[in-house]
């Protein structure tokens, strides 16, 4: 049995479909079941990471789990439940912000992963960590603006990113939970092209059959304005990262062809596979 944590989020919703798909048998972790919506055959179980009382059901009988965490969630009590019960593996989609080696990270967003990553490796499971940049997702964030306009508005429009699919994403996860030969390995995650988010957005626009443009915004005040309902060290981080992508190409990398058989699944695959979530 595979656990996935995180089962509703990106990522984790598209592992578990891809774990059902072959045939594997799944339980999700939610802490609302009746909106899951997750597919037949799924064992949906209510667990909530900060109620370690409700963890040693979740975890009964689980030989893996995939882990997919919001920024900031502790894993200590699911760790314990787990290491308690017998998993042996871990699968955590960690963070490509995280520098190897480093006893102190850069930021915010890599340190909290990188503490989660000590925190699986000295609590004795057999682990893999797939780090993840700069996800293709990130790209729904022009979609509100695209409702009023062709114009999408942002820092750092030159910033290069070889985004990456979520689907690609799920399928290495569940190739990873499933086959052997991951253990105590570091997977970086990539995509197989570097784009500006302006060529994003001209991309977008050809799948929309739109004439899209983008006005590159000050990050300041777009930093003050976003802060006042997000944590600021996040995003005080993720403009520092999208701040360092500017001016150079992304990496790119064969990782995600070595696990799946096929390459990454490109930006302009990703565009027509989110049509609808842009008004196409």
């Amino acid at each position: 049995m595979y656990l996935v944590v995180g089962a509703t989020a990106h990522f984790g919703r598209q592992a578990v479909e891809e774990l059902i798909a072959a045939g594997a048998p799944v339980r999700a972790l939610t802490r609302t079941p009746e909106k899951a919506g997750l597919p037949e055959g799924v064992e949906v179980v209510q667990g909530d990471l900060t109620k370690p009382e409700t963890l040693p059901a979740v975890v009964a009988g689980i030989e893996a789990a995939f882990l997919v965490l919001q920024y900031g969630m502790d894993v200590a009590a699911l760790l314990a439940a787990a290491r308690e019960a017998g998993v042996r593996r871990m699968v955590l989609l960690s963070s490509g912000a995280v520098i190897a080696g480093a006893e102190r990270q850069p930021d915010v967003i890599a340190q909290y992963h990188r503490d989660v990553e000590r925190a699986i490796e000295v609590s004795g499971f057999e682990w893999t960590f797939l780090r993840l940049l700069f996800p293709a997702i990130n790209s729904l964030t022009f979609a509100m603006q695209l409702q009023g306009g062709d114009v999408v508005r942002a820092p750092y429009t030159e910033a290069a990113f070889s985004a990456v699919h979520e689907r690609d994403v799920a399928e290495v996860a569940a190739r990873v939970l499933t086959r052997g030969g991951h253990a105590g390995r570091v997977h970086d995650l990539a995509g197989r092209e570097s784009l500006t988010q302006a060529q994003q957005v001209r991309i977008l626009g050809e799948t929309l059959g739109r004439l899209l443009t983008v006005e590159d915004l000050d990050p300041d005040p777009v930093l003050e304005q976003m802060s006042q309902f997000m944590d600021r060290e996040f995003l005080t981080a993720l403009f520092g990262l999208m701040a360092s992508a500017v001016g150079r190409p992304a990496p790119v990398n064969d990782v995600i062809e070595q696990i799946t058989g096929h390459p990454p699944r490109t930006y302009a695959q990703w565009t027509a596979d989110h049509r609808a979530d842009f008004g196409g």
